[in-house]
């Protein structure tokens, strides 16, 4: 046999036993909850995951306050970009251009840090807020926040347009606004108030007919994901797990993870079908396997 059989022959004998071994690992486990960053690789202060249009994660006091950390697929986390001084970030989220949108609730701002130079600028500033908490997002990048008072267990909800006007919406007195997400066909926006969601019919950017839409017993909830199907991915703080809803506001599913305190899930990876949850009382992030992917990260790639 020439030398160049030989190694044609070897080459594919390596090839077929890669794809042998690729065909023989297991797929991955729906629902299955693992380490993605070490303990304490964030602050307790760890929030606001997000997944820009290339799938990388980011999410906010990587290592030390007003830092933004950026997650790779393995883990590997370093620190995008630190915030000005005075500002710290909690909620993120990646318009149609690819920016970076960041509530600082220190600051009372919404934040835009460049795609491609990663200068951060302040795209609007409102003094009168309590503190610009978790956001949303929509197609045609209208932003949505909430304003927690914590003291006064009440709140508001906010618009951020393209441009930087900020228009409130809606103010709330039996419940601190904290998670805020649109619904895949952006005709409606969800609102967690302490120990229940809100639902709010959405319309050009604008809320009416406020209802409870599922109200828990115990512990309380925080950020929230739709997927592509409409069902809300929701950090249930204290408790411990992410609780699958349906659009309807039934529990189907509750996804169990390593510490108490969860904060906030973002959908990414290869397909979307990824769920990031950051957890306060281990400083770091694990993620699961969900069936459907994210409304956002479809909504990202569509552009």
């Amino acid at each position: 046999m020439r030398t160049s059989q030989f190694i044609f022959s070897l080459t594919a004998m390596v090839l077929l036993l890669g794809l042998n071994a690729c065909a023989q690992q297991p797929a991955k486990e729906l629902f299955k909850a693992t380490v993605l960053t070490p303990v304490n690789s964030f602050t307790s202060d760890v929030e606001g995951p997000a997944v820009d249009k290339n799938g990388v994660l980011y999410a906010v006091n990587f290592q030390k306050q007003s830092t933004i950390g950026k997650v790779l697929e393995d883990g590997t986390a370093s620190v995008y970009v630190t915030l000005p001084q005075g500002s710290t970030g909690n909620g993120i989220r990646f318009d149609s251009h690819g920016n970076m949108l960041v509530a600082d609730y220190t600051g009372h701002n919404i934040l835009k840090v460049d795609a491609t130079t990663q200068a951060i600028t302040v795209l609007a500033h409102e003094p009168t807020m309590y503190q610009p908490n978790d956001i949303a997002i929509d197609s045609k990048d209208r932003i949505y926040a909430s304003d927690p008072n914590w003291k006064e267990n009440s709140g508001r909800i906010w618009r951020i347009d393209p441009d930087g006007k900020v228009s409130l919406l809606d103010s709330v007195t039996n419940g601190a606004a904290n998670g805020i997400e649109v619904s895949p066909d952006e005709k409606t926006l969800y609102v967690n108030g302490g120990k229940f969601i809100w639902v709010y019919d959405l319309s050009n950017g604008n809320i009416s007919n406020r209802k409870v839409l599922i109200e828990f017993p115990d512990h309380t909830v925080d950020g929230m994901r739709c997927d592509i199907k409409g069902n809300i991915y929701l950090a249930r703080f204290g408790k411990g797990v992410v609780a699958k809803i349906s659009p309807k506001g039934e529990i189907l599913k509750e996804i169990p993870v390593g510490g108490k305190q969860t904060t906030n899930v973002a959908f990414g990876g290869k397909d979307g079908r990824t769920v990031y949850v950051t957890l306060m009382d281990k400083g770091n992030i694990e993620s699961f396997l969900a069936d459907d992917p994210g409304r956002e990260y479809e909504m990202l790639r569509k552009k």
